[in-house]
């Protein structure tokens, strides 16, 4: 009796485990199938965790025919729309997905959906983080430059979160050492049609322009213009105030109004490479003629592991700086790190 009875336990509990188990079967378009867990399609790289394999898989999400999950997912629409619910290829347009969650049912295009990820996931797999460090050694003069550059982003259903900090440091014999040092924090929460609200916090320490301490605080609205499987563009605008101290004490410090204009564009459909491109440009409203303009532009190389070789542009411009400063100062950095992807 005890037997029969532990044993009916042992299939109640083997049951319950398979029902829990989130088994994905993806068929790719060289009709290859994989069995396991999507965990995540961004950029146009679907990841899939299997049992019977160390690491993750990555796929191309247009190389993918049909999916079928019970997951529950968060969804991205290149049309700007963000849905909870479950993924299924359509059995009668193979380009088609069927989005279903216990309101509706869309379907929609392969290439339509730009982002998904599951929404179960913890706090720490919606963290996506990267950290590299670049260093430089002459024996001429001993010059030395250390160079740390990192990110980190958290995506919610609502919302994004977003921080960096830059570090440039360079010390030689008989100069005088120089540092630059900016570092952000940002977040969006999504409109409807890709439209999103935006604020931010940007810190900028720059020996060149003899800047201290630059803070500028943000708030406006934008929109991606273009938002697919190949790349997204978007704009924003709104308002800054900025102040400025500096490393000179006889320089009285700068308070400010500024209108910004900004666009981003990021390019992720080149297999292990990425392009990133971010510019604004603040008109000041309280200080009559006077404009600034921030750059930056980062090439990314995938490499096995997790890690990458990077190459950055970093550029500043003030048509009206203090006394004595430079009107621009421009940073070129080659560093190698590790992300979290």
């Amino acid at each position: 009796m005890k037997q029969n009875l532990l044993y009916a336990l042992v299939v109640v509990l083997v049951t319950v485990l398979q029902g829990n188990a989130q088994n994905d079967t993806i068929v790719l378009k060289n009709n290859n199938t994989i069995v396991g867990t999507m965990k995540e399609m961004n950029n146009g790289v679907l990841t899939i965790e299997t049992d019977y394999s160390k690491d993750d898989f990555r796929i191309k999400w247009l190389h993918v025919k049909k999916v079928k999950s019970m997951q529950l997912f968060l969804i991205n629409l290149s049309n700007g729309r963000r849905f909870n619910g479950s993924i299924k290829m359509s059995e009668e347009q193979p380009n088609e997905v069927l989005l279903v969650n216990e309101d509706e049912t869309l379907t929609v295009k392969v290439d339509e959906i730009v982002y998904f990820k599951e929404v179960e996931s913890d706090f720490i797999s919606r963290v996506d983080a990267e950290v590299s460090v670049g260093f430089n050694f002459t024996k001429l003069n001993n010059l030395a430059q250390l160079t740390i550059n990192s990110k980190i982003s958290y995506t919610g259903s609502k919302w994004f979160f977003n921080g960096g900090y830059n570090r440039v440091s360079s010390s030689q014999d008989n100069v005088e050492s120089t540092i630059r040092t900016d570092a952000t924090l940002g977040s969006r929460y999504f409109l409807k049609k890709d439209w999103f609200a935006l604020a931010s916090a940007n810190f900028l320490s720059n020996d060149e322009q003899k800047l201290k301490l630059r803070t500028a605080i943000q708030g406006g609205i934008g929109k991606y213009i273009i938002h697919s499987n190949k790349m997204y563009l978007a704009s924003g605008g709104g308002l800054a105030w900025n102040n400025e101290r500096y490393t000179d004490a006889d320089i009285n410090n700068r308070n400010s109004l500024e209108a910004f204009v900004s666009v981003e564009a990021n390019l992720f459909d080149f297999d292990d490479f990425d392009l990133y491109t971010h510019v604004t440009g603040y008109p000041s409203l309280t200080e009559s003629g006077r404009f600034r303009t921030d750059l930056n532009v980062t090439a990314k190389y995938d490499l096995p592991f997790n890690l990458f070789i990077k190459l950055g542009l970093t550029y500043n411009y003030d048509n009206k700086p203090v006394e004595g400063a430079s009107t621009n100062d421009y940073v070129f950095q080659a560093t190698f790190g590790w992300d979290t992807d």
